[in-house]
């Protein structure tokens, strides 16, 4: 083939990249023969596919006008701290799941122009239900949990923010809901790929490393600290974790569910059936749960097209009416339900003793996730000899009321150990 030809070749490829608006990173060797062949990239987990520039800059006054707009709504953030302007990509980049890889996609907030290095903060949402929630679909919304990441990375931190597995990148997959291993790795995938993207735009990562998350957010931040503590993370120091509101001990949250006659919010335990489900691979049909009218209709009920108050709609409040007598009566003795029993002792986070800095936060006045949850996980990590975690308890807070709280707090501290 003679370099004319070749170079015209490598010249449409650019071109026709260009022309999308996307840089994509090619792990493996480009190979252009007589017969025209082309080596399919090879990719590991972590491993950053592409990335793509959201909207212009966000400069010094654009993010010091966002800190003092959500200052109407509870948040006492130090505007005066803001001291760089940000670009926002959305990236993709590969993780695991059921043995495959997959696409995953998130955000990443990085501080511009400054030879400074910077620690980075991984922000786990709490729970969504609709694809339309996704972190990558409210890139430019400035009430969402976005602006707060851009708002922070604009104060000296590369910034993270997970869609998570069934969202964005990876819509196609149900939400492995509540569990641990898949989510942790589905995060730590992402810090692989958020580090690529640093360095290829010159942004100089100091190693530091905080986890931050609230509700679903929470039990993946406490999650993925596990998860690091156990595995190690080359190229980065998990400096602290503040995991909040989560539903750590999930086996007590399944009992807390059976002795209640009423639940506000019954679309959770359906998500966390349906995750478990899908995750495993299990046969044994949502019968054996649920009872009717509410089986037939859950699949439907999270195909990604509903939020969570959409589905509750569709349920009941009544958990004797949503869940069978039978399981309420014999979930802890009957063979039928052992698969749902080990998922959920598997993926209560009890079983090990932290040894990095962990903050803990929780209302508590929460009925949603019940703040005895976070206590009985903090008193299980004080018994196994845990020196470094602290439980804060927020006073008459609910699932609601304690979000601000727990930022202003976690914020403080960030700009203190940064």
């Amino acid at each position: 083939m003679q370099d004319s030809t070749l170079k015209k070749m490598l010249f449409y490829c650019f071109f026709k990249v260009k022309k999308q608006g996307v840089c994509v990173l090619i792990s493996g060797v480009l190979l252009v023969s007589c017969e025209k062949k082309i080596e399919v990239p090879i990719y590991n987990a972590g491993d950053l596919v592409s990335f793509s520039l959201v909207g212009d800059t966000r400069t010094i006054a654009d993010l010091t006008s966002v800190a003092n707009l959500v200052k109407s709504v509870g948040l006492t953030f130090d505007a005066t701290e803001i001291k760089y302007d940000v670009d926002l990509y959305t990236i993709v980049y590969k993780t695991t799941y059921k043995g495959e890889l997959v696409d995953a996609s998130g955000l990443v907030a990085l501080p511009k122009n400054t030879t400074k290095a910077f620690g980075m903060f991984s922000y786990q949402h709490g729970t969504i239900v609709a694809h339309s929630e996704a972190p990558t679909q409210n890139a430019g919304n400035l009430t969402s949990e976005v602006s707060l990441v851009n708002v922070l990375s604009g104060t000296g931190f590369i910034g993270v923010i997970p869609d998570y597995i069934g969202f964005g990148a990876s819509k196609q997959i149900l939400h492995p809901y509540y569990v641990a291993d898949v989510m942790a790795g589905s995060v730590v995938d992402m810090l692989k790929a958020a580090k690529k993207l640093s360095t290829d735009k010159n942004v100089i990562f100091n190693n530091k490393l905080f986890l931050v998350g609230y509700s679903e957010g929470g039990y993946v931040t406490m999650a993925t600290h596990k998860y690091i503590e156990k595995n190690g993370l080359d190229g980065f120091q998990l400096t602290a974790s503040f995991p909040a509101s989560g539903g750590y001990y999930v086996k007590k949250m399944q009992e807390k569910f059976f002795t209640l006659t009423q639940y506000d919010n019954p679309f959770y335990i359906a998500f966390v059936a349906l995750s478990y489900k899908n995750t495993y691979s299990w046969t044994n049909p949502l019968s054996d749960m649920f009872q009717e009218p509410y089986t037939s209709k859950l699949v439907s009920l999270f195909d990604g097209t509903k939020k969570s108050s959409d589905i509750n709609k569709e349920l009941t409040t009544s958990i004797p009416n949503l869940i069978n007598a039978d399981a309420i009566k014999n979930f802890d003795t009957d063979a039928k339900y052992k698969n749902m029993r080990d998922a959920l002792v598997s993926n209560s986070l009890i079983d090990w003793t932290p040894n990095i800095p962990m903050y803990m936060y929780h209302g508590d006045a929460d009925v949603t996730v019940f703040y005895e949850n976070s206590v009985d996980t903090y008193n299980l990590f004080l018994s196994k000899g845990a020196k470094n975690v602290t439980l804060t308890t927020i006073p008459n807070g609910n699932h609601l009321t304690s979000v601000y709280p727990y930022i202003n707090d976690v914020a403080a501290k960030l700009l203190m150990l940064r």
